[in-house]
């Protein structure tokens, strides 16, 4: 069991919930303030993605994504960054007698470009998804090749920002161990177990238990299940020795028909740990765990030049 545990917020994601919550941030002020109001609440780790702030579809704007950067440093409340790197993998192929003609929604660029804000922004964190797969969408397929995230763990140890290894199935742990292998990560490796995202692993307490069993001894890793089993897996990380990831990304409610804010998702799951006999670690001591270098005044120094 793992006593002293890191709580990572994951603030809006890009699912289609804008019309299902009145709480789900989408401006680039708004996914700021949830960011500041889930550290505030006890989360180390806000995990950012951005929205059009027009329609509150997903977006990869890197000047989105500036914005909130921007707003939460200024605020100068203390949260260890971590911006997604998985928009850009979208891809949506054509009728069955017409594969390649991709739809209007397909969204599909090289690795390089889908961490244009990264290497702007210098994050402490941000995402790798060490795969592909399909989602329960029909004909749509998430793409992250072997080359692609290859060439974007190298990219990512030049600059100095830790990739946090977004897994859904088993096959995507053995490959990141393969990069691990290939020098192309630096150790520790930070995991992202994710269960319960259609078609990866079930979110299941044996399938959470399996996906630890193959991680590297020496990683950190922390996990979430969606929706119902946001919190019944936030206890199981702390159990079986990782960190926890709540939010509006993974779970709309606090309890059937009431709507969370993510800081209150963050207070519940803050809660739940405390009364397991856990402590939760701030962002300062977030950063000695995990081996994270804070590159904030770099980056003002380039936000001034």
């Amino acid at each position: 069991m793992n006593r002293n545990v890191i709580i990572t917020c994951a603030v809006t994601g890009s699912g289609e919930t804008v019309d299902k919550t009145p709480h789900l941030p989408v401006s680039p002020k708004e996914i700021a303030d949830a960011a500041i109001e889930a550290a505030k609440a006890g989360a180390a780790v806000a995990h950012i993605h951005v929205r059009d702030p027009e329609t509150g579809a997903p977006s990869r704007d890197p000047a989105l994504f500036k914005e909130v950067v921007d707003r939460v440093r200024d605020s100068e409340t203390d949260v260890v960054l971590n911006l997604t790197t998985g928009m850009g993998g979208d891809l949506f192929l054509g009728p069955d007698d017409d594969p390649l003609s991709f739809s209007d929604e397909t969204d599909c660029v090289g690795q390089i470009e889908r961490m244009e804000h990264v290497e702007a922004l210098l994050p402490e964190i941000c995402s790798l998804d060490c795969g592909s797969f399909n989602y329960d969408m029909g004909n749509y397929v998430y793409v992250s090749t072997t080359g692609m995230l290859r060439l974007g763990a190298e990219r990512l140890q030049k600059i100095g920002v830790k990739p946090e290894l977004e897994v859904f199935d088993l096959g995507h742990i053995w490959f990141a161990k393969k990069l691990l292998a290939e020098g192309l990560l630096d150790e520790p490796p930070l995991f992202q177990v994710c269960l319960g995202v259609r078609w990866g692993a079930e979110g299941t307490p044996r399938n959470f238990q399996t996906m630890v069993d193959n991680l590297p001894e020496n990683a950190n890793w922390a996990g979430f299940g969606l929706g119902a089993n946001e919190m019944p897996m936030a206890a199981q990380a702390a159990l079986l020795g990782g960190h926890v990831r709540v939010g509006l990304e993974d779970n709309l409610y606090l309890e059937k028909g009431v709507h969370a804010t993510n800081a209150q998702l963050v207070e519940r799951a803050r809660n739940i740990l405390e009364l397991m006999g856990c402590r939760v670690q701030t962002p300062a001591e977030a950063r000695q765990t995990l081996g994270l270098t804070k590159q904030e005044e770099a980056a003002k120094v380039r936000r001034i030049a």
